[in-house]
């Protein structure tokens, strides 16, 4: 496979970020599987730019980097925080479509893991992006100062990753996209 790109999108909104250590741990699984460029986008750094503007052309350049950055990227790794039993942040559905996005999300509590099956896969299925069968959700028992260490949560990262890299190679999610953008 030639070389992908895979960006991280993370929507943490504290430093350290649980939401930003599971984006960054599946960003590396997938680049373990698959010679990758990769990168991340934190939501807290980017807003000022991806919300200068109502619409792409009243954003800045910044802003307008940011979004080519998504529009570029071969795999997107989305995380959120879940609030309230949802997810957060705004997206821009153009720059989806066709995307593969592999979904994960961090939480108060385990029983708020339904919100990737629930709520971000529609969303996503919505914007015409593919995602990865397998998503990840971080409870606070998964993690220690901001660090991943459950086994159940590292075992999730490793197929999620493995998940996502057979999706970016497979001639049937080509024909999927192919298909639902076209």
């Amino acid at each position: 496979m030639a070389r992908i790109s895979v960006l991280g999108i993370s929507g943490g909104v504290s430093t350290p970020s649980r939401t930003t250590a599971v984006v960054n741990a599946l960003v590396k699984a997938v680049a373990l599987r698959v010679p990758a460029d990769t990168g991340l986008i934190e939501i807290t750094e980017a807003a000022p730019s991806i919300f200068a503007g109502l619409s792409r052309g009243a954003l800045g350049a910044s802003g307008e980097a940011i979004i080519q950055r998504v529009e570029k990227a071969d795999l997107l790794v989305v995380g959120t925080p879940v609030y309230r039993a949802s997810y957060s942040g705004a997206l821009n559905y153009r720059a989806l479509a066709g995307k593969t996005v592999l979904l994960a999300a961090t939480g108060g509590s385990p029983y708020h893991g339904l919100v990737l099956e629930h709520q971000l896969r529609p969303l996503f299925g919505f914007f015409g992006a593919v995602t990865v069968p397998t998503g990840v959700y971080g409870a606070p028992d998964d993690f220690v100062d901001a660090k991943i260490v459950g086994a159940a949560i590292i075992e999730r990262i490793s197929r999620a990753a493995t998940e996502a890299v057979s999706l970016l190679n497979s001639s049937d999610a080509n024909t999927a996209v192919a298909t639902r953008v076209g």
